[in-house]
């Protein structure tokens, strides 16, 4: 199970990569005079910068499933990936969605995309704690 989501962690975290750099690209030249004269441009920069450290995220969290020492963790990796993978495009779609369309109800999806990529990174927390010996979460000794 471990090598299945190494490399969809890594795949996806590249792609989403790609993307967010593209959309930064895109949107600080493409897109500078509408974002700016309709007030979106802190919308398209944080949907930017929040696609790319998840991308980071998804990147690592491959990689440290991919590790023999990752046995034990490997189904809460595999769903912090996945919080990742659909909250970065939840959380920065509809952000980039409301900045050229203006649709404001967007506004209330972005939050679910939010809560998506925190429970991705406490997923992460808890299976580090079960890297080095394969135990629960424990107190150090």
């Amino acid at each position: 199970m471990n090598d299945a989501v190494a490399r969809s962690s890594i795949v996806a975290g590249g792609l989403l990569g790609a993307a967010s750099v593209a959309a930064g690209a895109f949107g600080a030249h493409g897109l500078k005079g509408m974002l700016e004269a309709t007030g979106q441009t802190a919308n398209w920069e944080t949907a930017s910068r929040y696609a790319l450290a998840h991308a980071l995220a998804l990147v690592a969290t491959g990689l440290v499933a991919a590790l023999p020492a990752s046995r034990h963790a490997g189904r809460m990796l595999a769903i912090a990936a996945w919080c990742f993978a659909v909250g970065s495009l939840v959380f920065s779609g509809c952000l980039w969605i409301l900045a050229v369309s203006g649709l404001r109800m967007l506004g209330a999806v972005v939050p679910v995309g939010g809560a998506l990529l925190i429970a991705g990174w406490l997923l992460v927390a808890l299976g580090g704690a079960r890297l080095a010996d394969g135990s629960r979460i424990a107190a150090p000794h």
